[in-house]
């Protein structure tokens, strides 16, 4: 599991992150306030000390409790779908270890964040990079149900494989609202990025392209290491 210990933020680990925006650049991310938010967020501080020498690669990696923290490249790519504005109220499903909703914080958003894994929502509790960001709002709980009380909201986010789209999400959106999760291909394998935006006569669904996440789970789970 993640060590909860205050880490330095080097020359070394700033220059790995210029390399990584590079990167994500000839992948194909084009908005500037995204790859300069994921340059402001030190990676590392979300890994165990021991890989830290993974932190800036564009891979995906363990975390604990089953999860991932996404590849740099996803987190850009599903922030930049979201088109996020300055205090934007923002619904993420999957918390995990609070790297994307640290990415969309340093955006000026106010983010709303659900995690069912009960390991990672305590862990979190304790992790001292989320004290700089007061915006992140976090919850235990079951993401497929949304967050009623805080409804509207003007974006949603889900960063794990969803058999279908959330209907309690879409009720939650303001009309106008964008909404991006991977879709399941059905198969088993991978699954299919889409944005969603809600019109007030329905949604307008939107299919990119292909991604891999862990599965997105109804319920909670209270079980701990």
């Amino acid at each position: 599991m993640l060590q909860s210990i205050v880490k330095a933020d080097s020359y070394l680990h700033k220059g790995l992150r210029s390399k990584l925006i590079e990167q994500l650049r000839q992948l194909g991310i084009k908005n500037e306030q995204v790859l300069q938010a994921i340059n402001q967020v030190p990676r590392h501080f979300f890994l165990d000390p021991a890989f830290e020498d993974y932190a800036y690669r564009n891979e995906a990696f363990q975390i604990g409790a089953g999860q991932t923290i996404s590849q740099p490249y996803t987190v850009a790519y599903q922030t930049e779908l979201l088109e996020v504005k300055k205090f934007d109220k923002i619904f993420e499903v999957g918390t995990g270890s609070a790297y994307q909703s640290c990415v969309l914080a340093s955006l000026g958003a106010l983010v709303y964040s659900v995690e069912r894994q009960k390991e990672l929502f305590d862990y979190n509790n304790h992790f001292f990079y989320l004290k700089q960001f007061p915006q992140i709002k976090r919850f235990f709980g079951d993401g497929f149900a949304g967050l009623p009380s805080y409804a509207p909201f003007d974006k949603a986010i889900i960063t794990a494989a969803a058999p279908f789209v959330p209907q309690a999400i879409i009720d939650q959106l303001k009309v106008g609202g964008i909404l991006v999760l991977p879709l399941d291909k059905g198969d088993g394998t991978k699954q299919v990025m889409h944005k969603i935006i809600k019109h007030a006569d329905g949604i307008e669904s939107i299919a990119l392209d292909e991604f891999s996440f862990v599965p997105m789970l109804q319920g909670k789970d209270n079980r701990k290491d």
